[in-house]
């Protein structure tokens, strides 16, 4: 996804799946300058990996 995309879904209320790989993540953080976003990896607070934003993807529902 691009970064703009990604700042959205961070900023939104609403909850959105989002995906690195095959892993389900929540974006914590967004960094705009850079395309980069730090995410959790499933519901592990410790399992954080910072990537960049077009390895995200956005899964339909």
């Amino acid at each position: 996804m691009d970064t703009a995309r990604a700042m959205e879904i961070y900023k939104s209320k609403e909850t959105y799946k989002v995906h690195l790989d095959r892993d389900s993540v929540w974006i914590e953080n967004v960094d705009e300058d850079n395309g980069m976003a730090t995410v959790m990896v499933g519901n592990n607070p410790v399992n954080t990996k910072t990537v960049s934003c077009d390895r995200l993807k956005e899964v339909d529902s």
